[in-house]
C-alpha cells in the first residue's frame, strides 16, 4: 500500500529544525538535541528507500549557524565527524552515495577530509543519493554560482546571451541532482530559511509541528502521502 501512493515523489528535502528547543524544553543541553536528531537521520534515510524516494537532502547546517555559541559549534562539528565515520560501513552495505553541498574552506581540515572520503568511498552506490547540506546558505551558492560564471565569462569559456536557467543550474551545488518535489520542516516554523533558494521554485511544502527529534517515519509517511494529493500546477491550469 504504501509504495502505491509515494512511487511518484523522487526528492525530498528536509529542514532538520527543533533539536536545541527540543533538548531546552527538557532541561538538557541543546548538543543533546542534536544528538538525538543525528540519530533520528538514519531512520528516516532508510524509510526514503522503502518509500520510493530516490533523492534525499537534509539541512544539517547553515551559513548562519555559525551565530551559534562557540561551544554549540564545536560540538555540533563534532557530530558531524562522528555521524560519518559511525554510519560509512551501513551507508556502504546499503546502497546510499553520500554527498556534502556548502562551502567547506570554513570547515576545519579534518572534517573536510572526512567528507571527501565518504564521497569517494559511496561513489558508486545508486539505491539512494543523500545530500547533506553543511555551512550551506541558498544566497551564498548563487553570489558563487555567480561568481564561478563570471569566471567562466571573463575566460571565454561562456558567453554571456548563453546564460540561462539551466546554465545556472549547472553552476550551483547541486548541479545534476533533480529540483526537491517535497520540503519538509519540523519544528513548527514557517520559514525557508535559505534553503535551496533557487531549486525550490515549484517545490511543495509541508511543515511539522514535531520536532525534528521527535519527527517519525509515520510523520514522514504522512507528509508524502499528503504531497501525493496535491496538484501541481507549474503555473499551468490543470486540464488546459
Amino acid at each position: 500500500m504504501i509504495k502505491s501512493i509515494i512511487k511518484d515523489i523522487n526528492h525530498v528535502a528536509i529542514i532538520m529544525d527543533g533539536n536545541g528547543r527540543w533538548a531546552e524544553a527538557r532541561g538538557l543541553a541543546r548538543l543533546e538535541g542534536h544528538m538525538r536528531g543525528a540519530r533520528m537521520v538514519k531512520k528516516i534515510v532508510r524509510a526514503s528507500k522503502t518509500f520510493g524516494v530516490k533523492h534525499l537532502t537534509l539541512y544539517a547546517f547553515s551559513t548562519e549557524n555559525w551565530n551559534r555559541s562557540k561551544k554549540e559549534v564545536s560540538g555540533l562539528m563534532s557530530i558531524f565527524k562522528r555521524y560519518i565515520k559511525a554510519e560509512s560501513a551501513d551507508m556502504l552495505a546499503e546502497g546510499v552515495r553520500m554527498k556534502f553541498i556548502g562551502e567547506r574552506s570554513p570547515l576545519d581540515d579534518k572534517l573536510r577530509e572526512l567528507i571527501g572520503w565518504i564521497e569517494e568511498l559511496t561513489a558508486d552506490n545508486t539505491a539512494l543519493y543523500l545530500t547533506i547540506a553543511l555551512n550551506y546558505g541558498g544566497r551564498d551558492e548563487l553570489v558563487r554560482a555567480s561568481k564561478k560564471m563570471a569566471k567562466a565569462v571573463e575566460t571565454g569559456t561562456l558567453r554571456p546571451e548563453d546564460i540561462d536557467e539551466s546554465t545556472i543550474s549547472a553552476y550551483l551545488d547541486t548541479a545534476g541532482t533533480p529540483d526537491p518535489d517535497l520540503i519538509i520542516r519540523t519544528s513548527g516554523e514557517y520559514r525557508t530559511s535559505n534553503f535551496l533558494t533557487w531549486q525550490a521554485s515549484y517545490s511543495e511544502y509541508a511543515f511539522i509541528d514535531e520536532s525534528w527529534p521527535d519527527f517519525t517515519v509515520a510523520l514522514y509517511e504522512r507528509a508524502i502521502s499528503n504531497f501525493r494529493m496535491r496538484e501541481r500546477r507549474f503555473g499551468s491550469v490543470i486540464g488546459k
